[in-house]
């Protein structure tokens, strides 16, 4: 073994030059010229613009300040984009290993990326394994496969058998030969498929571009038809009908409802932050809030991933003295120590007076561990079914009942010395009974209590035994953890899979790609499903699933795929993250409200003055200030208020239910007393002024009916907006800067008459159209 010499320095150098080195593939994700790009060239922003410079044209800047919403939004857009990416490549950055290789016949410390095809690794326990290999000659190690196959139990390997980057030693030491690197090594390739960037599916913002599109193509026709009607019907100038025109078109364009949507979910991931969740995507928090169905691994999600000795059970004629002893040598003997051994050593942490004479390590193809004391003679630990042959009915039923809870099961025995030199028990006498145990998170039953209650169906996925993972989930607390099915059993695909796994809780022996197909399976019965992983193995999944959820102390691939990483891999964030989200949801569908209300009086008003020939009696600088006072700013803090009530599905319908009758008792209001003031031979800007009282004074209801049920912050947001708008209104120096006209106090009194008239009429036609719509 100390004769390996390594590759030579010019041997590295050829490989260099060969493109042989073990660069790793890009992570999944967009890069920042690719957000940029995705945030500002939107057909939102492009209208906007255009209306706006059609109206600095007409030599009116003042009236272009509604642009403002696409420099805010795509600042939003951008800042949280770029931010959830850094952060991402910052973990990268922290957790990118440094390897160990023999070059030159020396050890020497390398990047990852400065690893070539050939190179020879030192495999020490607690290597990370970053390119795929094979185990030289005369090496031995244990390797803990988990991130790749799901699998907890350490894998043996000796000469000739392959290593696979992701992967990490746990037991004995020795070299592997690097044998394919970069994008060619096993995980690279499992990874390959999920390296085109998905956007989330989010039913809000599904909502809010279907509405978009749908009033873009009535903002076509009608704008038109506005302009049109402004510039030859209305006598007025051409920069006059523009802006008038411009007022008519901006008003159907809810556009505060996309920059709400983005600044609540900016909030919302601030909110999150103190949880040491990222969010990587805006609407991950909404779409997390609506799943219905949470698939889970159980290591590192319901359990710590680390492993307890419950209790030690003597069963033959040896005290409790004499086994705590052998196994306190027993633990003590070996200098490197897999998961199993940790947990003896955590129970007997002190090593006993004994001479060991001759010790054989544990490995997984033979399932046990021996050690002979000269004073105590040669004891063996391992699984009882490979120590003792015939096994005593008591001993096979205890056995069986504690592996039923969940526990693994190891027998302590003193056998022959000469026998065991030979790898071969005779004469066993049993000592004892080792009940080893997965530690339960301390959070995860109330983590999985909460999703109980709130209606997520739990799907605990594992590598392992079913029948451990079963018992684990149970003693978790897991509603139908009885429930369980090894995969292995499972048909290939189609109507029966997709049954099967609506039908159990637990499944074992998954593989990656059947955790695929299970998210695939659960999503054609029309669940949401949401995906936690921290391996390799779980990046299709998570790719597939509607939300996927990776632990920070995963791999790079499940991190660039995932929307929500947990930074501290803690499964009490999930509970947090759900309640935002509803928060969020719940909340938006009310304050959408305002914003749809005002693009249907908008539409309403524009086809009135278009089809009659009249001219549009509102600026966009009027229309800024009522979209500002009784939707923009009340909105935002309206949005962020406390609410823990399910989200429901349906968003489109139920908004437009409220917001068509809110507009069109504003549209048909305000026509009214624009055709009232042409009644009393009123110019166009003193009926432009009442225009804006009914217009805004309505905003200004529809708020408070939002805002309900009162309480002392809502009652301060309604107060304070109506103060607002009655001082702009009556202010000089307001009331000049947007061009309004003194009235008469009838007038005034007039428009106030209409203004408290459209409640009643309001709640009306919601009344009668939620009737109609059952």
């Amino acid at each position: 073994m100390n004769n390996i010499h390594g590759l030579t320095e010019k041997e590295v150098e050829e490989r260099v030059t060969k493109g042989q080195v073990n660069v790793l593939p890009k992570a999944p994700s967009r890069t920042t010229a690719q957000i940029i790009r995705a945030n500002l060239f939107t057909s939102f922003n492009a209208l906007n613009a255009i209306l706006a410079i059609a109206v600095i044209l007409a030599g009116s800047p003042k009236n272009a300040l509604f642009a403002g919403v696409i420099i805010t939004n795509t600042l939003i857009g951008i800042f949280q984009e770029v931010r959830a990416k850094a952060t991402l490549e910052k973990l990268s950055v922290l957790n990118m290993a440094q390897v160990k290789v023999k070059r030159d016949g020396e050890e020497r410390d390398i990047s990852v990326e400065s690893l070539v095809l050939d190179d020879v690794i030192i495999l020490n326990p607690g290597t990370k394994i970053v390119a795929d290999g094979e185990v030289m000659s005369l090496s031995e190690v244990e390797v803990d496969e988990a991130l790749l196959t799901g699998e907890a139990d350490p894998v043996f390997k000796e000469g000739g058998n392959p290593l696979y980057a992701g992967s990490f030693v746990v037991a004995g030491s020795g070299y592997a030969k690097v044998t394919k690197v970069g994008a060619d090594t096993y995980a690279a390739k499992l990874a390959e498929e999920a390296k085109k960037f998905k956007l989330i599916n989010s039913e809000l913002q599904t909502a809010v571009n279907t509405l978009f599109k749908i009033i873009i193509w009535l903002v076509l026709p009608i704008g038109v038809l506005l302009v049109s009607t402004q510039l030859f019907f209305t006598n007025s100038s051409w920069q006059d009908a523009v802006v008038r025109a411009v007022t008519g078109i901006i008003g159907m364009v809810p556009e505060g409802l996309v920059l709400l949507t983005s600044a609540t979910f900016v909030v919302a991931i601030i909110r999150l932050s103190k949880w040491n969740a990222l969010v990587q995507e805006l609407p991950a928090t909404e779409v997390l809030a609506r799943v219905d169905v949470l698939c889970l691994d159980k290591t590192g999600t319901i359990t710590e991933g680390n492993l307890r000795l419950g209790e030690v059970e003597t069963i033959g004629i040896y005290t409790k003295e004499q086994i705590d002893e052998v196994l306190a040598g027993i633990a003590h003997a070996f200098p490197v120590i897999n998961p199993t051994q940790q947990a003896i050593v955590s129970t007997y942490t002190d090593p006993p007076a004994l001479m060991i004479t001759h010790k054989i390590p544990f490995s997984s193809d033979k399932k046990w561990m021996s050690v002979t004391f000269k004073e105590r003679g040669a004891w063996v630990l391992g699984a009882p079914e490979v120590i003792i042959e015939k096994m005593d009915i008591a001993i096979r039923e205890r056995i069986q009942q504690e592996a039923e809870k969940g526990r693994r099961v190891l027998l302590l025995a003193h056998v022959e010395r000469e026998a065991l030199m030979q790898h071969h028990f005779k004469n066993v006498c049993v000592g004892a009974l080792l009940f080893i145990e997965d530690i339960i998170r301390e959070e995860a039953p109330q983590a999985l209590r909460y999703f109980a209650e709130e209606g997520v169906t739990i799907k605990v996925i594992s590598g392992d035994n079913p029948v451990t993972v079963a018992a684990v989930a149970k003693k978790a607390g897991l509603v139908g953890a009885e429930n369980y099915i090894d995969a292995r059993t499972l048909p290939e695909e189609g109507e029966a899979f997709a049954e099967l796994i609506h039908q159990y809780t637990v499944f074992g022996r998954v593989t990656p790609k059947q955790k695929k197909q299970m998210v695939i399976a659960l999503q054609s019965k029309g669940h949401t499903v949401a995906m936690t992983g921290d391996g390799v193995n779980d990046v299709l999944a998570l790719k597939e699933a509607d939300c996927g959820i990776a632990m920070a102390n995963g791999s790079d691939a499940t991190k660039a795929v995932a929307q929500l990483v947990l930074l501290d891999s803690n499964f009490s964030t999930l509970p947090e993250v759900v309640a935002e989200g509803r928060r969020l949801i719940n909340n938006l569908e009310r304050v959408s409200e305002l914003f749809l209300t005002k693009t249907t009086y908008s539409i309403m008003l524009s086809l009135l003055f278009g089809v009659f020939l009249l001219p549009f009696p509102l600026q966009p600088i009027q229309l800024t200030l009522i979209g500002t006072l009784a939707i923009g700013i009340p909105a935002f803090f309206l949005a962020l208020r406390p609410n823990k009530d399910v989200v429901k599905s349906q968003f489109l319908k139920r908004i437009l239910s409220l917001s068509i009758p809110n507009g069109v008792v504003l549209g048909f209001s305000t026509f009214a007393i624009y055709l009232m003031g042409r009644f009393f031979s009123l110019s166009l800007a003193e009926m432009g002024t009442l225009v804006v009282l009914v217009l805004g004074g309505g905003s200004l209801v529809v708020l408070a009916r939002v805002a309900r049920p009162y309480n002392m912050m809502n009652v301060s947001i309604v107060l304070g907006m109506i103060t607002l708008f009655i001082l702009a209104c009556f202010f000089p120096f307001t009331r000049d800067w947007l061009d309004l006209r003194a009235v008469s106090n009838e007038y005034i009194v007039m428009a106030l008459v209409f203004v408290l008239c459209t409640w009643p009429l309001i709640a009306f036609l919601q009344v009668s159209i939620r009737k109609y719509i059952r």
